[in-house]
């Protein structure tokens, strides 16, 4: 009789238990199936687009240009060097003060250099001397040689003594201009007609061979060296013209390509680009040195170009979001130049035909996917038209 009992409990436990269990189960899937069909909803809310929302890729005729940066530096420029050691004199040009050409800067002291030319000057004047008193005892003996009284040995003795003191004059007469060119080098004077840009010395220092005094740059030609990637160099001539820009300068300065380097360097592999400014309105405020940046016209092209902000680059390869039989579809597309046009950047890009309708870039970005319908105009209120609705996309 207890057996029985407890046989019957324990079937009724094994009930409670396998109705609960199947319970549990049947809520599940119930949740599962409803967060599947709320998700198959969101999935197919559909966005509405305005026109002006979306752009097209058209055929555009793009101004080809490429960017150049860098600093002005003067086409004539000189480091003015010491060419004698000795004391720094009389320099009294400091930093922007005019110089001409051949104008004495600074002197060294010459007390040595005088000396010395004296001392050169007086070896030639005894070797001057001795060619005068050899030139006689020549004319003596060639006298005597004709009459007989001596040998034409003793004749050829005397004409070897005098081209022997003829060489010591022309000697003493070389080691004098030595001298007088030490002389000269103790002045000190600027190669060009500018203005002083730098003085790196002071008067009663001393100074050696090759140390530099002052530097003059002539700030009438200035040029612009570009360094430009090899692609961009390749389109480059000489005579394009260029619209450069300095900060704090409205007026744009006009530069043209004067020369290419035929090499490449050689860390960067950067083609070195010569620009010559154009002295126009705003020649008086360039100075060597500024940093200006701007864009150098190399042509025009008829190339698919969309807005530069519809180029979507959030992934590896740019991508635009293109809408295709009323869903979002993500074209990868390759750049290529740029331009502005009419206030707005355009990028040319490849790989999306002619009249493809793209998302505007400040629409964000889009699961690619999501279903849209393009409204035929916009809506009257603006702020209906971005609801949390009608922008929703997961």
């Amino acid at each position: 009789m207890k057996r029985w009992i407890l046989w019957v409990a324990i079937a009724i436990a094994v009930v409670l238990v396998g109705g609960g269990v199947w319970r549990a189960l049947a809520a599940r899937q119930a949740q599962q199936k409803a967060l599947a069909q709320s998700s198959a909803q969101i999935k197919e809310t559909t966005l509405d687009l305005a026109p002006g929302e979306l752009v097209t890729v058209q055929r555009h005729r793009l101004a080809l240009a490429v960017p150049v940066s860098g600093a002005l530096r003067a086409v004539e420029s000189a480091m003015v060097k010491a060419r004698a050691a000795g004391e720094l004199q009389g320099l009294t040009l400091r930093e922007g003060d005019s110089v001409r050409a051949g104008q004495e800067i600074a002197r060294i002291d010459s007390t040595e250099a005088r000396a010395r030319l004296r001392q050169a000057q007086q070896q030639a004047d005894a070797a001057k001397a001795q060619v005068d008193i050899s030139q006689r005892q020549f004319t003596n003996n060639r006298a005597l040689v004709d009459q007989g009284f001596i040998s034409a040995t003793a004749l050829a003795t005397s004409q070897a003594s005098l081209e022997a003191a003829q060489s010591t004059y022309q000697a003493a007469l070389a080691a004098a201009d030595v001298a007088r060119k030490s002389l000269d080098d103790t002045v000190l004077r600027s190669p060009l007609t500018g203005q002083v840009s730098q003085r790196l010395a002071q008067p009663g220092e001393r100074v050696g061979v090759d140390s530099r005094i002052v530097e003059v740059v002539d700030l009438s030609r200035l040029e612009l060296e570009a360094l430009l990637s090899p692609a961009d160099s390749l389109a480059v001539r000489v005579g394009q013209k260029a619209s450069l820009r300095i900060e704090g300068v409205a007026t744009p300065i006009e530069a043209t390509v004067a020369r290419i380097n035929p090499s490449a360097q050689a860390g960067s592999r950067t083609v070195p680009v010569y620009l010559v400014i154009a002295q126009g309105a705003a020649a008086s405020v360039l100075r060597q040195g500024l940093f200006v940046q701007g864009t150098l016209d190399t042509g025009h092209a008829e190339v698919l170009a969309l807005p530069l902000d519809a180029v979507r680059t959030d992934r590896p390869a740019p991508y635009v979001q293109a809408v295709h039989s009323g869903r979002v579809v993500y074209l990868p597309v390759k750049t290529g130049a740029r331009a502005v046009v009419g206030g707005n950047t355009l990028v040319a890009i490849e790989g999306a035909p002619e009249g493809t309708p793209v998302v505007a870039g400040r629409m964000g970005s889009l699961r690619e996917g999501t279903p849209v319908r393009i409204q035929e105009s916009a809506p009257a209120n603006p702020a209906a038209a971005a609801t949390p609705a009608s922008r929703a996309a997961p």
